[in-house]
């Protein structure tokens, strides 16, 4: 058995739980949240037999081999660095840190521990996502053409829709761009097997100031008594990036989290010299394919009709409802299988402190394009 402990336990970390439980050949052992009492209660509910109010007592756990963090942004690079130094395989969530200079200090401190290490990019994990990656390393898609999409959410459409991501002290520099874009970029480019080498940004924030729930960050609810005040909001709500990757082929896409009534829409179409494939992460379950002299086509996760290199990414009998939780199980799965190994797949699947480097690199061009009003490059 591999036993794992999990650094933190808001909406995320009992995600992780029931993937990993999902596994069969994985326990979590432990749970560390902010406080003793915070920790004791999480781990009570979600039947962790564990229970820490620090890190340093978590990683001092007697024979835990990997740990996942699932904090906040801001304490993602600092709680690397302590797995890392422990000599833990650390899974972390994204982003992999705040600022670039910090992802290349923790990819060095990963390839000098010799673990195995990922990211959380859930979204290149879904059936349909791996069936396109594998149609374009095939051949089947032709040489690329363009790439464009958008990330579309709802969550801070209100005035009144405040929580910590709002404050750049807490969620970095950029917020709709770094928590939605880095998903959108790491799938296109999982997809393409290309790298996005140049940016060219226009980001928008449409609440210059945002009404906060004296009482708490309470995003989701609604209390008609409540008290707000006001607080000042320097991170974009919205924004459009054209793109260049690094074989010439071009692209563009959007992001918002002030869509009404869009949930979670991940969208992309790639668009080549044979045909075209575009994916909806609200319709997560068929793919588009594009013909010019035939009917176009909509596949199904029918794992029969899959590609054969990537039939196993779904689980059941075409017809049967998969979505993001079985995303998430396929990402768990391709990890733990390095953790068994004890090593570093030679072309992981999963994404790792490279991927999570590479996204960061290219959210920084995007932030510094925007500022600058100026195409700019994805320095590595």
């Amino acid at each position: 058995m591999i036993n794992v402990g999990i650094i933190g336990s808001g909406f995320i970390g009992p995600a992780h739980i029931e993937a990993l439980r999902r596994l069969g050949f994985v326990q979590v052992v432990a749970l560390c949240d902010g406080t003793p009492a915070q920790a004791q209660e999480k781990a009570r509910a979600l039947n962790v037999p564990h229970a820490y109010g620090s890190v340093e007592e978590l990683l001092a756990h007697p024979d835990l081999h990997v740990v996942h963090n699932c904090t906040p942004n801001h304490l993602h690079a600092e709680i690397n660095r302590q797995i890392l130094r422990a000599g833990k395989h650390v899974f972390s969530e994204k982003p992999l840190c705040m600022t670039p200079d910090e992802a290349r200090e923790l990819v060095a401190l990963a390839e000098q521990a010799g673990v195995v290490h990922g990211v959380s990019f859930v979204y290149r994990q879904f059936a349909m996502v791996r069936q396109a990656a594998s149609m374009m390393n095939a051949g089947s898609i032709g040489r690329l053409f363009a790439s464009h999409g958008s990330y579309l959410q709802d969550w801070m459409l209100l005035e009144t829709d405040y929580n910590w991501r709002v404050d750049a002290a807490l969620g970095g520099a950029s917020r709709a761009v770094a928590d939605i874009g880095s998903h959108w970029c790491d799938t296109v480019q999982f997809v393409t097997g290309r790298r996005i080498t140049e940016v060219m940004a226009d980001l928008s924030i449409v609440w210059l100031t945002r009404k906060a729930n004296v009482a708490g960050n309470h995003t989701f609810t609604h209390d008609e008594h409540a008290q707000y005040e006001e607080k000042p909001v320097t991170t974009e709500d919205f924004g459009s990036v054209l793109f260049r990757f690094d074989d010439g082929s071009k692209g563009c896409f959007s992001v918002s989290q002030v869509s009404a009534g869009r949930k979670n829409r991940l969208t992309f179409e790639i668009n080549g010299s044979e045909r075209s494939v575009a994916w909806d992460q609200e319709v997560p379950q068929q793919l588009w394919i594009g013909h010019r002299a035939q009917a176009s086509q909509t596949l199904s996760d029918d794992p029969t009709l899959m590609n054969r290199d990537v039939a196993d990414s779904a689980h059941f009998p075409g017809g049967h409802i998969e979505g993001w939780p079985d995303a998430f199980k396929n990402m768990m799965a391709q990890f733990y299988r390095a953790v068994q190994a004890g090593v570093m797949p030679e072309r992981p699947e999963f994404a790792t402190f490279h991927d999570g480097a590479n996204v960061m690199y290219i959210i920084d061009a995007i932030v510094k394009s925007h500022q600058q009003q100026r195409w700019v490059r994805v320095q590595a």
